[in-house]
């Protein structure tokens, strides 16, 4: 029964209100509350997950929730797939970031995109419009992030798909710059671990500096520009060290340019680790793992790495590198604020046994040695101050200062990590796109 309020006309007949004015009575009414109810506890779920406490001076905050939310919610049902036995939680995650934004091989009117390989290591090439004036073009070698593991489709189940946000971003750097960009589809964890993803960058770019491979390409050998953000940018910095010191290469780089790059695991506690412990889109801990996974390491020195446990002082092995990272020379006043380092008297030496990588100036650029850095090309380095590895960059930026390299630190005060791959809707952020657009106007001042 449903009890109805309408109009009364002439003759007693009674016609339905044109509003919605007609409510279930009895049962059926209660069962609507019960559903009201519901739907506002579901929705105050989704806003308690959604919502966490942002710096005011990051861009677009209620957006960068969104997307965080959308990551950790990935995280978490790639979480589920591993505890279930049904693939590792690194190969689900992967396949659900590429699933949401996979993009294929495509050429516009501007550029031409092809999938090849150099010396069997996947790459997509972007070759930018030709100018009558040079007939040779300047390149740039880009190395994607993701933690050594994700953001890359050169899986057994797509192997011509690459994810969208490195497409748009090579193929805007080849439009913009008359340039060949070379994205390198590096293999990743679990996969290989490390150093299996340098020797799959340094193959890659070996076989693109060879004179004939430059010529079919039309690049100029003397405009080449090693570059990569994230992991991307660890790589591209590993790559630029290595090739210093390899005499057998006949082509030289003419620049590096890295973006937010994750340069050194000895220390969790530097102040953009502590400012930014829960900022999105890489939390500390995540960024942990994603080291721990890297060397094919064990879970469970994650809580003892991250309080520093594993460069204690009486780890002996990490003593002469502390002084190649120590933040309270390196780092300016208005980046080190009221934050004080964080030394174990005592710790776990048994991480470092187990994961001597942790030491290896390949995995971590920040500790080479001054006689490499100061080798290495003219440097642009992008940091971002809501990011942990905000100091990572300008660490580096000031060894290689002190080192002689000619060096542009770009700082973003309202950047996060990854800001600049999200330039194009539903994920577009005003940093993304500042950040993408200095990028390339450097690339394009100076290569």
């Amino acid at each position: 029964m449903s009890s109805c309020r309408g109009q009364k006309l002439a003759g007693g007949l009674r016609v339905a209100s044109p509003f919605p004015l007609c409510q279930p009575a009895g049962p059926s009414r209660g069962k609507m509350r019960s559903s009201c109810v519901l739907l506002t506890a579901l929705v105050a779920l989704a806003a308690y997950y959604v919502y966490i406490p942002l710096p005011g001076s990051v861009s677009d905050p209620w957006k960068l929730m969104l997307l965080d939310a959308t990551f950790r919610g990935a995280q978490q049902v790639s979480n589920l797939i591993h505890y279930l036995g049904l693939s590792h939680h690194l190969l689900a995650l992967n396949f659900i970031i590429v699933s949401f934004g996979k993009k294929s091989a495509w050429s516009s009117a501007q550029v031409k995109v092809t999938d090849t390989d150099f010396d069997g290591v996947e790459v997509r090439v972007f070759e930018g419009p030709p100018k009558p004036e040079e007939p040779l073009k300047r390149s740039v070698v880009y190395i994607h992030g993701g933690g050594w593991a994700l953001a890359s489709a050169s899986t057994s189940w797509s192997p011509s798909d690459e994810i969208r946000y490195y497409d748009e971003l090579c193929t805007a750097m080849a439009e913009e710059l008359n340039a060949v960009i070379v994205s390198i589809e590096y293999r990743l964890v679990p996969k290989v671990y490390f150093p299996e993803q340098i020797h799959d960058v340094v193959r890659a770019t070996k076989y693109f500096l060879k004179p004939e491979v430059l010529q079919k390409y039309m690049v100029d050998p003397g405009r080449i520009c090693i570059s990569g953000d994230s992991a991307g940018g660890n790589l591209a910095a590993a790559l630029g060290q290595q090739f210093t010191q390899d005499a057998s290469l006949k082509n030289k780089l003419k620049l590096q340019a890295l973006i937010y790059p994750v340069l050194q695991a000895l220390d969790f506690n530097t102040p953009s680790y502590q400012q930014n412990v829960n900022t999105p889109i890489l939390p500390r801990y995540v960024m942990v793992k994603y080291w721990v996974d890297y060397f094919k390491g064990n879970y469970d020195f994650v809580q003892a790495m991250i309080v520093n446990n594993h460069t204690s002082l009486d780890v002996e092995e990490a003593a002469a590198l502390r002084a190649r990272l120590n933040w309270t020379s390196l780092l300016p006043a208005s980046f080190t604020k009221n934050y004080k380092p964080v030394v174990q008297t005592t710790g776990n030496a048994r991480i470092v046994q187990e994961l001597p990588q942790l030491l290896d100036a390949r995995s971590a650029p920040l500790i080479a040695d001054q006689a490499v850095l100061q080798l290495l090309p003219k440097t642009y380095i992008l940091t971002c101050e809501h990011d942990v590895l905000r100091d990572d960059g300008i660490m580096y930026a000031k060894r290689l200062e002190t080192a002689g390299v000619e060096v542009t630190l770009d700082h973003f005060e309202d950047g996060f990590h990854g800001c600049m791959i999200f330039t194009s809707w539903p994920t577009n952020f005003s940093v993304g796109i500042r950040t993408r657009n200095s990028y390339i106007k450097w690339l394009d001042q100076n290569l």
